[in-house]
């Protein structure tokens, strides 16, 4: 949990900031921020959880995001903290900033998201990738990449381990995101073969918890929402594909683990949970954790959705001694604690916005 703006640092002393050094008020320094570290895709789902972690830790953060898809109320109650700050700003184009880490974030990760223009989703990993390691080489920044677990594809090897080189489409609807996040990997690797750049480079699976968006039509966020309107659970394909999901507390602690590994280690490693589940037992978990009296509904599958997912994370577990904590359960738990309070919210807020409707 972070503690309150003036006790962020130095509860102690009463701490003020100024230009990242923490002292009391009479100008005794009692620490430097450890880092100056700045997060792309910082007002997303994931993006928000990791500003959060590293403004706890006493870094100084800076987020920068276009709010495409991400969300100024996912860090909202961060604005007030002296060692956090946002800028609006689309990777696609430069930035100028001086900083130790970059954690490359930024890009729609949803099907809904990313194939509405699917164009620039393919500019936000290639041109946004060429910007951020052209700004991790001229401040000599250590620069990790968020790739994704969909550069395995469909796999046809099962868990997938790093060295599995993926089976993908790499002209369907999906391949803006797939084959985008394929090459982001290549430009890393090309820039630390050739420039010597310090890099780390993370798989993500399957991840959830809350500030996920509500209409990202992501499968647990989906199946929540549903069942929390008692709406029927919209089911694709037969429901036997399965999913491995990790909860964002431990996914985080993962990322920061990788940045902090010896610049030796570059990765590609995988994050996820291997806790496998098919989409129909999902279904039924958050049916009875919500009480819901949804059914289910069966729709045709997407073009190239994975029919398995499952990281083999004996690499994170070695390199990292990292391995997720938080049972499906738990996590879902906590995640639909979070929907039923948004879904509140908007409904306060469409029953003030309605008589303005009618004027």
């Amino acid at each position: 949990m972070l503690c309150s703006p003036t006790q962020a640092v130095c509860p102690s002393l009463g701490t003020f900031i100024r230009q990242g050094i923490a002292g009391d008020q009479k100008g005794n320094v009692c620490m430097h921020f450890n880092k100056r570290i700045m997060i792309t895709g910082g007002c997303g789902f994931l993006g928000s959880h990791l500003c959060e972690r590293l403004v706890e830790q006493g870094h100084e953060v800076l987020c920068v995001d276009n709010c495409f898809t991400g969300s100024k109320r996912n860090v909202r109650h961060l604005l007030e903290y002296p060692n956090f700050e946002f800028i609006r700003h689309d990777i696609t184009f430069p930035l100028y900033v001086e900083v130790n880490e970059i954690y490359n974030m930024a890009c729609p990760a949803s099907p809904i998201h990313y194939q509405f223009d699917p164009v620039q989703t393919t500019k936000t990993s290639v041109h946004g990738a060429i910007n951020m390691l052209g700004l991790a080489k001229r401040v000599k920044a250590k620069i990790l990449q968020a790739s994704t677990s969909e550069i395995y594809g469909d796999p046809e090897v099962h868990p997938q381990p790093e060295s599995y080189w993926g089976r993908v489409n790499p002209i369907g609807l999906r391949s803006c995101y797939d084959e985008g996040k394929r090459c982001a990997e290549t430009l890393f690797f090309d820039y630390h073969r050739q420039h010597r750049l310090r890099i780390k480079v993370a798989r993500i699976f399957n991840t959830y918890g809350p500030r996920m968006h509500p209409n990202d039509g992501r499968v647990v966020s989906n199946f929540i929402v549903q069942a929390l309107k008692d709406e029927p659970i919209t089911i694709y394909g037969e429901g036997n594909q399965t999913r491995s999901f990790c909860y964002v507390d431990d996914l985080v602690e993962g990322l920061i683990r990788l940045m902090n590994t010896p610049d030796d280690f570059t990765g590609p490693v995988n994050l996820g949970n291997p806790g496998e589940f098919t989409i129909l037992e999902l279904a039924q978990k958050v049916i009875d954790l919500t009480g819901s009296k949804s059914t289910l509904v069966f729709k045709d599958l997407p073009q190239d959705d994975p029919r398995q997912r499952k990281p083999d994370i004996d690499l994170a577990q070695k390199a990292l001694d990292w391995q997720p904590t938080i049972v499906l359960e738990q996590g879902l738990s906590k995640t639909i604690l979070y929907f039923e309070q948004l879904l509140k919210e908007l409904k306060v807020k469409n029953a003030q916005d309605a008589p303005h409707l009618h004027n």
